[in-house]
């Protein structure tokens, strides 16, 4: 994916449980990951200021400061616009949204801060408020730019009509979105649809569904995919997660997904899927064992 002379891994490494809402990783844990992904091509990180309750972007800005030459090697993602109740923000009273051109730029200045860089190559909104002003966002954005401590920009969990209704202000370059067998929405409500229009590449979180088809105790949905899911991991003698993988990419939009494991061999498996090309057929296979139904 590029955009703006930046390019976007295949796969993304996702950071939110690299810290308090995860393992807890140490320091030098982190610098040993970085070095892991990149290893294998992925050089994409994603954040968000709130993870880890606003504390993980510094956990990995240590392990940047720690070992500086990692930053040129890595493009960095980062969404704002959530506000979290939580002790180190006392301020905060209810969990609320913010995307005013004020609440934007003193966010980004505290991700710079946490993640020791001088810019951030990718910001998206994190949330898409009911109170946001386009001609703020766009006023932020733009000055983000200006002075260069942010490339590109775009959004997160945004409708079709909100991602136009931005897109219109101030360009974006993607629209981060849930996909996987239990989300099938944004193949039907016009996400990816507007993404080809546009000629941008989603990116798509919670890929292996958050893990519940691979639970013990599946419900009938889930039952049908996980058999799905099995019948096709012997035939590419692949893993259930590589399946998923190879099932969101052979969409045309070209979604790239993010990966949320802490485990670099986890990690690698993802980026070997990227290998597997299942047929058109069995893509929608596990589609009509989510829908429980073929399609009409």
């Amino acid at each position: 994916m590029k955009a703006k002379g930046s390019v976007f891994s295949p796969i993304i490494a996702g950071c939110m449980n690299w810290g308090d809402w995860g393992v807890n990783l140490t320091v030098n844990q982190v610098c040993r990951l970085i070095d892991g992904c990149l290893d294998i091509g992925v050089s994409t990180f994603d954040h968000a200021d709130i993870y880890g309750h606003y504390t993980t972007e510094s956990l990995f800005g240590n392990a940047i400061q720690k070992k500086t030459s990692l930053r040129d090697k890595i493009k960095l993602v980062t969404k704002c616009g959530i506000k979290l109740v939580t002790p180190n923000r006392p301020t905060n009273k209810i969990i609320s949204y913010d995307t005013s051109k004020e609440y934007i730029l003193s966010s980004v200045e505290q991700s710079l801060q946490n993640l020791k860089t001088e810019y951030i190559d990718l910001l998206l909104i994190h949330r898409p408020s009911p109170l946001m002003n386009p001609q703020e966002i766009a006023e932020a954005f733009t000055k983000l730019k200006d002075s260069g401590k942010v490339l590109s920009f775009g959004v997160s969990n945004f409708t079709t009509t909100q991602f136009e209704m931005l897109d219109s202000f101030i360009d974006l370059i993607t629209n981060q979105v849930e996909v996987s067998p239990l989300c099938l929405s944004p193949f039907v409500d016009g996400v990816l649809d507007q993404c080809m229009l546009k000629k941008i590449k989603p990116m798509a979180y919670s890929v292996m569904a958050g893990g519940k088809l691979f639970s013990n105790h599946l419900d009938d949905r889930g039952t049908r995919v996980n058999k799905v899911l099995r019948e096709l991991s012997e035939k590419y003698n692949a893993t259930l997660g590589q399946i998923l993988i190879s099932w969101i990419i052979k969409h045309p939009s070209g979604i790239i997904p993010i990966v949320g494991s802490t485990k670099i061999d986890r990690i690698r498996l993802a980026v070997d899927a990227l290998k597997i090309t299942i047929t058109d057929e069995e893509w929608f296979m596990i589609w009509e064992a989510s829908e429980g139904k073929p399609v009409p």
